[in-house]
């Protein structure tokens, strides 16, 4: 991956190559339709407070085609119309796995993402949820800077 991005403390790709190298491989086995992927790690990275990743995931679902008003509205995603039932029990999820010590995962929580996804795409879901968490603490730790995100520079590393 291109090292190039400017971290305040630490470059991990530099120091940590391998282990960055396993966790790149972890998020690229995921199968998960992308614009349910893009939406938790742009929610995950909002709740965590990891301005690298709101950047990156925010041009990434852009780049992809995502809508500014979908992408705008997400973090008040429970009073917005503009997601369906999936989405929002995938949010649900999504909120419930990043604020984990806020009352774990509920019944009605895992109830609702089951009813809306099999159990196949739950699964897929629960490790890019927990994978985009992973990130934004490996991120904001090294104090990787915004702004310098390009979606094709990531594709072509």
């Amino acid at each position: 991956m291109d090292q190039t991005i400017p971290a305040g403390r630490m470059q991990l790709t530099v120091h940590t190559a391998k282990q960055y190298a396993a966790m790149a491989r972890l998020e690229a086995s995921i199968e998960l339709e992308p614009t349910l992927r893009h939406l938790v790690k742009l929610r995950a990275s909002q709740i965590n407070g990891c301005a690298f990743c709101i950047d990156m995931h925010w041009k990434d679902a852009r780049a992809a085609g995502e809508s500014d008003e979908r992408l705008y509205l997400l973090d008040a995603w429970r009073e917005s119309p503009v997601y369906d039932d999936r989405e929002r029990a995938a949010l649900d999820l999504c909120e419930a796995m990043t604020l984990i010590t806020d009352g774990h995962v509920s019944d009605e929580v895992w109830e609702r993402a089951s009813q809306a996804f099999a159990d196949e795409e739950l699964a897929q879901l629960v490790f890019a949820i927990t994978a985009i968490n992973a990130w934004n603490r490996l991120t904001i730790t090294a104090r990787a800077e915004p702004g310098h995100y390009r979606p094709a520079a990531r594709e072509a590393a």
